[in-house]
């Protein structure tokens, strides 16, 4: 057996770390900035533990651009580096100082927001610079230091005149990358990845005027002055506990973050846990619209106020992802770039408590102001309706919270349904019924039937309440839901007073032929009920099993059931009770009773909104030609 020591050449692995490191080179800004807001923080905290006996101030860094000198400048005022620190943190790749630092100060550092992890975000800069400098002054008294490379492995490192602590690092921007000296740029990507670093960032000034004095003549002309222009929020609300903050403070965090977002969120939930992970974050319930696709990727995610991704998948649970905020852990593992998650059990644990405590808020909300949340369902349904599906947990809890709207907007929570149904709407099997509608308008006359009978019709009008349904039943066998304008209700609930067929065995054999040659075989079953003599003559239904299978195929389930081209098949309720069921049997004339027959099922198929093109024109010239 041979063993040994594998020999990383810096010629070879260097451009690699220069080209593929970040697949986007735009993150070179938030790398150099992150090192810089380290640097600060770790001077902070050697001078809050007396380590460091200098004035800490109130350092900023700033970004300043050299146009004509194809130069960027990344300036901070942190503890800065000897000449000694910089062979050992720039010249060794991949070793992080601040991985060093928190590990010497494990105990009193972990909450001091340093950022780096990797030691390689340093030679980001490469990728949009042929060359680069460091000149860096240390909190210690020592000479200050100039640091020189081309991208080569060579470097040059010399003393340097700067007598200011903190460091400033220079790019000289390649010609490939000249669109990183532009003002509108630079600005674009301090808002997107730099908005909420912990310390000011100043880029450039800007004018600002001064309060008028309280002795100001009349022909007083306001004064302005040059201020620095700080680009970002280092106290966003998410780093600041509840109790801090109120209603107006969370809207207008909203606002900051969603700028061209001009409703207000329905309510906001906000995370904050130091164990057994540390995680922080504000997310917010906003108004849906009718594309659900456009809603994702809003939540943004940050470590230690840097921002990563706008693609949370798998730190939010998917159920989620339509909702808007942040979220801020120290504790999610990254990709070596900083912009993506990795696999990790600590992911799930977070993504399980971000499920709890959406699911506590809920429960809260709901007890605290039930009129306020009723309001709120429609827009808020959809989300909780797909978290129940989704995420068992969030499924168990539900219950306290989950409402079940009737069409005549009254709510109920499923276990006030069941006791508000148990008397009158109870199957021939003794499960309960719950009788639905999926579109109010569509499903009118159905509805007015149900009601006329005291029963109660909830109206379930989500694209994925058939998937819903079926999961629900299966948890409560007791519980069978029904379509409106499925199989007619009649036939579903027990009665004990059911009406009694005015037609004979004889006579009703004799219909239903009569009925058969005459209604297409392909699309309808005949059914010949004794209904209440005020129902209609002819109702039209579809099975609650077939169409419920149909709408999971089209809402995926397809693959499912197997189910995707399934054909439409309907029933057609003929009440025996019926004035014009007796006559249709009694009319000898076979061509009128033909009529009778088709006219009566366009009518049926009118209230279902199934009669349309020649069928549909054809039914208004026989129905002139009635009234003639």
């Amino acid at each position: 057996m041979t063993t040994g020591k594998i020999n990383v050449s810096v010629e070879n692995i260097f451009p690699l770390i220069k080209k593929f490191l970040y697949s986007d080179h735009e993150i070179f800004l938030r790398e150099l900035i992150s090192n810089g807001t380290d640097a600060t923080l770790k001077l902070k905290h050697l001078t809050s533990i007396g380590e460091a006996k200098v004035e800490y101030g109130s350092p900023i860094i700033e970004i300043k651009i050299d146009k004509e000198g194809k130069k960027l400048h990344i300036i901070d005022q942190g503890l800065g580096m000897t000449a000694d620190e910089v062979e050992k943190y720039i010249n060794q790749v991949a070793f992080s100082g601040a991985e060093e630092f928190l590990d010497k100060y494990k105990d009193s550092a972990k909450d001091s927001g340093i950022i780096g992890h990797f030691g390689l975000g340093f030679y980001s800069a490469f990728m949009v610079a042929e060359k680069v400098e460091i000149i860096t002054k240390s909190y210690k008294d020592e000479p200050a230091a100039h640091w020189t490379c081309d991208g080569s492995p060579e470097f040059t490192l010399e003393p340097a005149d700067k007598t200011s602590r903190g460091t400033e690092i220079i790019l000289h921007i390649a010609d490939d990358s000249l669109e990183f000296l532009e003002e509108f740029k630079i600005s674009g990507l301090l808002s997107k990845y730099n908005k909420f670093m912990p310390i000011p960032i100043k880029f450039g000034t800007k004018t600002q005027t001064l309060p008028k004095p309280e002795d100001a003549p009349e022909d007083y002309k306001p004064e302005t002055i040059e201020v620095d222009n700080i680009v970002n929020n280092p106290n966003p609300a998410w780093t600041k506990q509840p109790t801090e903050l109120s209603d107006a403070d969370y809207k207008d965090f909203y606002h900051e973050m969603y700028p061209m977002q001009f409703e207000e969120p329905l309510f906001h939930i906000h995370l904050n846990v130091d164990y057994p992970f540390n995680l922080t974050g504000i997310l917010y319930f906003p108004k849906l619209s009718g594309d659900l696709q456009i809603q994702k990727d809003k939540i943004q995610l940050y470590q230690n106020q840097v921002y990563v991704t706008d693609n949370v998948e798998g730190i939010v649970p998917e159920f989620l992802m339509m909702l808007r905020g942040v979220v801020d852990s120290p504790d999610i593992p990254l990709n070596v770039s900083r912009s993506g998650l990795q696999a990790d059990g600590a992911v799930k644990k977070i993504s399980n408590y971000i499920t709890r405590k959406v699911a506590d808020k809920l429960k809260s909300l709901f007890n605290e102001n039930r009129e306020d949340f009723e309001k709120k369902w429609n827009d808020i349904k959809i989300v909780l309706e797909y978290g129940m599906l989704s995420e068992d947990k969030f499924y168990e809890k539900a219950g306290a919270f989950v409402l079940y709207p009737t069409v005549d907007d009254t709510y109920f929570t499923l276990e006030e349904l069941k006791e508000k149904i148990k008397e009158k709407q109870t199957d021939k099997d003794g499960k309960l019924v719950v009788l639905y509608a999926g579109n109010k308008e569509a499903q009118h006359s159905y509805i007015e039937i149900a009601k006329d009978k005291g029963y109660e019709v909830l109206l379930l009008d989500s694209p994925i309440i058939s998937h819903l349904i079926q999961k629900i039943e299966g948890d409560n066998s007791g519980l069978h839901f029904v379509r409106v304008d499925s199989d007619h209700i009649d036939n579903l609930i027990k009665k004990e007073d059911a009406a009694i067929s005015k037609l004979s065995d004889e006579e009703k054999e004799s219909l239903k032929t009569v009925l058969e040659t005459i209604v297409p075989k392909q699309t309808y079953t005949v059914q010949l009920e004794a209904l209440d003599s005020e129902a209609a003559p002819f109702i039209i239904t579809q099975p609650e099993f077939m169409r419920r299978m149909k709408e999971m195929s089209q809402t995926g389930g397809g693959g499912m059931f197997g189910m995707g081209n399934m054909p439409e098949m309907y029933n057609l309720v003929v009440n025996t009770n019926s004035d014009l069921a007796t006559s249709i049997l009694n009319n000898k004339d076979k061509s009128a009773q033909e009529s009778l027959v088709k006219q009566a099922l366009d009518l049926a198929k009118l209230s279902q909104n199934l009669l349309k093109g020649e069928a549909l024109t054809a039914f208004v010239k026989r129905s002139f030609d009635l009234i003639k």
